[in-house]
């Protein structure tokens, strides 16, 4: 897992690798300072030698000026090799999304993918970068005082050690215990993306049906539960400090006590009692940078388990060894299909489907909610993959074709219509990034949607805002219309995709395409009948299954669901999820 992710520091190896000898650097000449101190004091205070002390001096100043040098170029190499690591896992996570099926992207919520690429990714960056500067740091600090310290004096050093394994026995189990409240935290924040997400984006409904307390009720509960689970990891922590302080007074003060007294007995000099004070605090110092990075690890490795989920998701639907890249036409074929959206359900979304369209008819497809209306649709382009049974194109088995050359040729206008931020033009181009003005132009005729972008100031350069907020909902769905014939496929889908459309214009939508674009296979999901009736045949879905497929007329004549429904339409009112229509 952890190998996983360190994949990512690729070209920034350098930087990792010079990071820590910057480090080490730096520790060995803040090592030799106290030693070079106590020159000093011994060989020239003591003595009285005034150019001893100028000489040695000198070497302290040098030896102070390359350790800072070392210092900032450690830091530099430090923050470069981290921040490009984060780069990397960033861009590796989001262009492994781009791969995942739907199949895939139904186990993440969109929070949860959020806060891996942003949390998850900054904690990880924070992590790395203290382990390639305090974690190569520290150890060595310590090992070098702890050398120099026993050179000195080694029964005194003695204090050092018994310090150092204590508090690091007891540092084990203080961080040990806290990264299990901080593994709990990181889901934690996952619910409180996904509450700010859902309000931000549903804002116009909250405030429509004034949820603004509500909604700011949950957000506090959410908030609430990552501040106790951070509270609980930091009432471990917070003894870390004092226990440290508390251990590096008591090492000074009996430090201080028998120093004093080898001093007095001369088995000690005063210089050399300075360097080891010096050293102890570097040993104890050290120990608590360890400390800080432990914190931090443990942290992080919540974090790199979850972005290690997503880089090691694999998407289920992949191209095949020798893809087709050509589609012949627009010719679909069901046989005896079955879906599920989870491997182990008992029950299939889809059952026994066996369908035969040809190229260029125009289908309607209704059914009550839940019938499976959606998921027909989505099997065509291998949005999904079917469980049981094939779904032919051309001619040929769906999973026989390159992906994005299958997916070209059939264009779907999903139920849930998404524009960008950018002009009308940067969203039809969605469609054809090579489309010029006027293929834009008359794919917007098509849709009926030339009617409205006309009435703007600046038409097709009008901007569009985040999510389409400042078109309605009718607009919206007739750009996205239009964005989809801009690929020129063999088959259109549309999923409900004219419901917020009048009929009036939802006519005049669907005799254009019976007029301009005949050889386009046109399948059209609709509660409305009306939507529907002139296609060249209609499917009729109830819980799964096709429980009809023919002509208007013909379905009037033979099937029950789809003649009650259209009555009770005709008669002023109802659909599919009325009463009678929904057996």
């Amino acid at each position: 897992m952890l190998r996983r992710v360190l994949k990512e520091v690729k070209e920034y190896k350098a930087a990792s690798v010079a990071t820590p000898i910057f480090m080490i650097g730096e520790v060995l000449m803040e090592t030799l300072i106290p030693f070079l101190m106590a020159s000093i004091i011994d060989d020239g205070v003591n003595a009285g030698d005034i150019d001893h002390i100028y000489k040695v001096g000198g070497l302290m100043i040098l030896a102070a000026a390359i350790g800072l040098a070392a210092g900032m170029a450690g830091g530099r190499f430090g923050a470069k090799a981290s921040a490009g690591l984060a780069k990397n896992l960033r861009e590796s996570m989001f262009n492994q999304i781009q791969t995942y099926s739907f199949a895939n992207i139904d186990r993440f919520s969109t929070a949860g993918l959020v806060t891996r690429l942003t949390t998850d990714v900054t904690n990880v960056q924070m992590a790395y970068q203290m382990s390639l500067r305090m974690m190569m740091r520290a150890p060595a600090s310590m090992l070098c005082a702890m050398l120099m310290a026993f050179s000195i004096n080694a029964e005194l050093s003695m204090i050092y050690l018994v310090a150092v394994l204590l508090l690091g026995t007891i540092l084990f189990f203080i961080i040990r215990h806290a990264t299990a409240y901080f593994e709990q935290a990181f889901p934690k924040y996952d619910a409180l993306n996904a509450s700010i997400q859902e309000n931000v984006s549903a804002i116009r409904v909250v405030k429509a049906y004034v949820r603004e307390e509500k909604e700011t009720d949950k957000f506090h509960k959410a908030s609430e539960n990552i501040y106790k689970i951070f509270v609980k990891a930091e009432n471990n922590v917070i003894f870390n400090a004092p226990l440290m302080m508390f251990t590096v007074y008591t090492c000074i003060i009996l430090l201080s006590w028998f120093g004093a007294k080898m001093i007095v007995v001369d088995s000690l000099t005063t210089g050399e009692l300075m360097s080891l004070l010096a050293y102890c605090m570097n040993i104890l110092m050290s120990l608590m940078m360890l400390s800080m990075v432990f914190v931090m690890i443990s942290m992080s490795t919540a974090s790199i388990r979850r972005i290690y989920e997503v880089l090691n998701e694999t998407s289920e639907i992949h191209n095949p060894k020798h893809p087709v890249t050509e589609v012949a036409d627009g010719s679909i074929q069901f046989k005896n299909v079955e879906f599920a959206y989870k491997k182990d359900s008992e029950e299939p979304v889809l059952k026994n489907i066996n369908l035969d369209i040809h190229s260029g008819e125009t289908i309607g497809i209704i059914g009550g909610t839940g019938s499976a209306k959606t998921s027909l649709v989505n099997l065509i382009s291998r949005l999904y993959d079917v469980t049981k049974g094939e779904i032919l194109v051309g001619g040929k088995n769906v999973k026989e074709y390159d992906l994005d050359s299958l997916r070209n040729q059939v264009s779907v206008v999903l139920q849930k219509n998404v524009l960008f931020t950018g002009t009308i033009y940067d969203n039809l181009r969605w469609g054809n990034l090579e489309a010029t003005d006027e293929e834009c132009q008359e794919a917007c005729r098509l849709a009926c949607a030339d009617e409205f972008i006309e009435r703007f100031p600046k038409k097709y350069e009008t901007h569009i805002e985040q999510g389409g907020n400042n078109v309605s909902g009718g607009q919206k769905q007739r750009l996205c219309i239009a964005r989809a014939l801009l690929k020129k496929p063999k088959i259109l889908i549309l999923d409900d995709s004219t419901s917020a459309v009048d009929t009036a214009t939802d006519a005049k939508i669907r005799r254009a395409f019976r007029e301009e674009i005949p050889d386009t296979t046109k399948l059209i999901i609709a509660q409305r009948i009306s939507s529907v009736q002139d296609a060249d045949r209609i499917i009729v879905m109830e819980e799964g299954e096709v429980n009809g497929f023919g002509t208007h007329e013909e379905l009037l004549a033979s099937n029950e669901i789809y003649r009650e429904v259209y009555e009770s339409q005709t008669k002023g009112g109802g659909d599919f999820d009325e009463k009678g229509g929904a057996a």
